[in-house]
């Protein structure tokens, strides 16, 4: 499925945005080589058309209180497309579920869950997410370290996409 059709400026405002969401459109404009006018323009235009979805600040989630993240590995009793949409409904409704990813293979959903700590999350897990309905199991891994926390993608030509 091919995507938007992209030139070599709209790569690069894109890099200069997932590097930096604040910066300001006279330096974007700078940095990639445009006046502001069409620089703002060109943003809106990725934003309308789906490019951009947003722009997010990065919270340090030990200073609001969540000192754990775990990996939860579930798996569903049924497979069928509104199990699947039933179960994704319910996570989407937990605000410690801060991704959901539907897999293929043996385990059907992976969620990345916060927590402020492992009375809490055991708590979570018994209360909120192996009583929804139609799960099978629940499988868990407590994130021990995180070496490589880099939101976004790489952007082609951009100076984000090495990293």
């Amino acid at each position: 499925m091919a995507g938007p059709v992209l030139d070599e400026v709209d790569y690069e405002i894109l890099a200069a945005l997932q590097e930096d969401g604040r910066i300001t459109n006279v330096d974007l404009a700078a940095r990639v080589g445009l006046t502001a006018p069409p620089c703002l323009r060109r943003v809106r235009s990725l934003e309308q058309r789906g490019v951009i979805k947003g722009y997010h600040a990065r919270l340090d989630p030990t200073s609001l209180g969540y000192g754990i993240s775990v990996f939860a590995m579930v798996s569903l009793r049924s497979q069928a497309e509104a199990d699947l949409q039933a179960f994704e409904e319910h996570v989407t409704n937990l605000p410690e579920v801060r991704e959901c990813h539907m897999l293929n293979g043996e385990i059907d959903f992976i969620l990345k869950i916060v927590s402020p700590d492992l009375q809490e999350f055991q708590h979570f897990l018994t209360t909120k997410l192996t009583t929804a309905p139609n799960v099978a199991s629940v499988k868990t891994s407590l994130t021990i370290r995180t070496s490589k926390d880099s939101p976004g993608v790489p952007v082609p030509g951009g100076t984000r996409s090495a990293a």
